[in-house]
């Protein structure tokens, strides 16, 4: 019912819940944005141009192909000389120690001075050489080094990997060189470990410097291209060549925009620009959809379906991912009309759309395409319970793309020759994706907690367990559940309410008498077992089928919309029966009215409140004396004229128009079903 309402009280924590869902969603669409701010076209080897004519507005060279560059600077690394330290000492203090341990030592080792002279001259020889470690000879010749420099002092001297040594091969040489004239065994006694160490040492600091100066002195360009010159045509295809060009551009228009001041001017452009979009949104809800900001799940849904395709379209043309045309924009006011409605599915579309437009090159084509496919989509696709439907959208949506795309193509060129084929197969794709639509609503409904309509029409259907069950034990009650279904889904379609909403809480919302089916009159055969209670207990067993309503509801994973109409098709009603009976048989006292109500809650939608009418109704209808036109409407007219009395929709967004239009219908249902014929007249004597 519409009561007037005292304005709500402001509250700092609303106002900063609401500052911090702005202040996310800002934050992350814009630091997805690309921030070249110079080129924004999408182009692919061997696929048409589909901008206008690209001239060239400043001198730039034409950049090597990555692959190209790897492979050169591969082939110029090949042959680089890395740079080691020679360290002469270690030559001078090994030949010293040498002599000395000969004094002291290897004097009765040797069998001559011959001997000590040859280890002398070897182990200079291999010192002049070089000794490398083990390791780092590995890694040259693993590297295919040829040479190296061998820094003395302040020269350089190229030196060939292959005459340098590591400590094994130096005392492998010094031992085989002459067998003739000196005995290795001999020479082994000799520990020739403890005179070989290496004394070149890698000079990394060195080294790199000369590979960078070399890696400097390379060219990246092969070619040049001046300014005024043409690149390309719309509707040429993109070559090799072109391509080249075409990324030289890129890089070129990228580097010329990455001063910081060009940068922090463009993010302050792109934080306004979000901003504005995202704070109109965001006073759309305030003003006419309130309630979202009150349930999570429906502000979460909009939000990120904002973010996500702001994301995505933004990365696809930063990184060049395909063609953004066959991204479904159109999945958005889908999936936003069948959970919530058209005018925040229309909304939210257009304010993507416009944030997702500024990562484009030419945006107001892509505004009018995304645009028009929306609002087919959502005036085609008003309710999902069926696959067709969504093929039949996808149809819609493929031809809309076609036939806007084709009048703007001849508004802006004037030869026909132009036109842009390959635009028409990314429409095909994105209707393609677009039947994804039915598989994607499972999963919203799982992370946010909808239930849509595709749901209720399953779970509508009577050959599902919980229902069969129900048909089986309770079959009195399984009819009435049928019959007020129909009824008020009929009274739904006629207010525009949820139909399929209201039919499938219907056929679920007295579930709870299966566990006491006998205290049911509809499912009594001659016994009544409440003779034999007091109407306290017969009023809690019959209250009680709303609890135990509950729990099957909970054991069968029912959606919370269902589990509404089981807790509001009685509200906080009593048990009328039981209550007026005790009164009449206690005057003067008054009962514990506890022990008579319903736990509740009222209605608080509109579809609630058609289902507790029709509830009423039926089960009422069932006890009338005769069957006329003037007997039901009357009974209509007074059972719910009792409920708007006792204000059970006093929380609900339903009319005394709405109820008026329920009302009409219920009676004309019930006259139907009832056959009703009119009153013949007595005859007078």
């Amino acid at each position: 019912m519409s009561y007037f309402k005292t304005k709500k009280k402001f509250s700092f924590r609303d106002l900063l819940y609401k500052a911090l869902i702005f202040a996310g969603t800002v934050t992350v669409i814009v630091y997805f944005l690309p921030r070249d701010g110079k080129f924004n076209y999408q182009f692919d080897i061997d696929k048409p141009w589909k901008y206008g004519q690209l001239m060239a507005t400043f001198d730039f060279p034409i950049y090597k192909d990555d692959q190209v560059v790897k492979r050169e600077q591969d082939s110029i690394l090949a042959r680089f000389q890395p740079y080691f330290q020679l360290d002469k000492t270690i030559e001078k203090d090994i030949i010293k120690k040498l002599r000395d341990d000969y004094q002291t030592d290897l004097r009765g080792v040797l069998p001559s001075t011959d001997y000590i002279r040859y280890l002398e001259r070897k182990l200079s020889e291999v010192y002049r050489a070089g000794i490398l470690s083990t390791e780092s000879l590995a890694k040259l010749h693993k590297d295919s080094t040829s040479a190296i420099m061998i820094i003395d002092d302040k020269l350089a001297n190229q030196q060939s990997a292959d005459k340098l040594y590591s400590v094994k091969d130096a005392y492998n040489y010094i031992l085989t060189a002459d067998t003739l004239h000196y005995r290795p065994e001999i020479l082994r006694q000799c520990s020739l470990n403890e005179y070989i160490f290496p004394n070149l040492t890698y000079d990394e600091q060195r080294t790199e410097t000369a590979k960078k100066e070399i890696l400097d002195n390379y060219s990246w360009a092969n070619g040049i291209v001046l300014s005024g010159q043409k690149i390309i045509d719309r509707g040429e295809i993109v070559s090799q060549e072109t391509y080249n060009i075409l990324e030289s551009l890129r890089k070129e228009s990228i580097k010329r925009s990455e001063s910081i001041g060009q940068k922090r001017l463009m993010l302050v452009g792109q934080i306004l620009y979000v901003s504005i979009f995202i704070l109109c949104f965001m006073l759309y809800l305030e003003l006419f959809r309130k309630d979202y900001y009150e349930r999570k799940g429906r502000l979460s849904l909009l939000f990120t379906l904002i973010m996500f395709y702001c994301v995505v379209t933004a990365l696809m043309v930063e990184n060049n991912i395909f063609n953004v045309y066959i991204l479904p924009y159109a999945v958005l006011p889908i999936i936003i009309r069948v959970f919530l409605d058209s005018r925040t599915a229309f909304l939210t579309q257009a304010v993507t759309i416009l944030i997702c437009s500024i990562c484009l090159r030419y945006p107001h084509e892509f505004i009018l395409l995304q645009l028009s496919a929306g609002l087919v989509a959502i005036f085609s696709l008003r309710e999902l319970s069926q696959r067709s439907q969504l093929f039949r959208t996808a149809f819609l949506v493929i031809l809309t793309y076609a036939a806007v795309y084709f009048a703007f193509e001849l508004i802006t060129e004037n030869d026909l020759s132009k036109i842009n084929g390959s635009m028409y197969t990314y429409f095909i794709i994105n209707g393609v994706l677009l039947l994804f639509t039915y598989p994607l609503l499972f999963l919203v409904e799982k992370t946010f907690g909808f239930t849509s309509n595709v749901t209720l029409v399953e779970l509508s259907n009577i050959n599902n367990s919980l229902l069969r069950r129900m048909s089986e034990t309770v079959p009195g009650t399984f009819q009435h559940s049928m019959q007020v279904a129909n009824l008020a889904a009929e009274a739904a379609n006629s207010i525009d309410a949820k139909s399929q909403l209201v039919r499938t809480g219907a056929l679920y919302h007295d579930i709870g008498k299966m566990e006491n089916p006998v205290f049911f009159t509809e499912n009594q055969s001659g016994v009544n077992p409440h003779k034999n209670l007091s109407y306290e207990q017969s009023a809690q067993v019959v209250i009680s089928h709303v609890t135990d309503g509950i729990k099957l509801a909970e054991k069968n994973n029912l959606p919370k919309v269902i589990k509404d109409f089981i807790t509001t098709h009685h509200g906080r009603g009593k048990t009328k029966y039981f209550y007026i009976s005790w009164k009449n048989e206690h005057p003067g006292e008054e009962p514990n009215d506890e022990l008579f109500t319903y736990p509740g809650p009222n209605p608080f939608t509109k579809e609630q409140a058609i289902l507790m009418m029709a509830d009423a109704v039926e089960a009422a209808s069932r006890s009338l004396p005769e069957y006329t036109e003037e007997s039901i409407s009357s009974l209509v007219d007074k059972i719910i004229d009792s409920q708007v009395a006792e204000g059970y929709f006093k929380e609900c967004p339903i009319t005394f128009k709405d109820i008026a239009t329920i009302k009409s219908v219920f009676k004309e249902k019930l006259k139907t079903i009832y056959h009703t014929r009119i009153s013949y007249p007595e005859l007078k004597k």
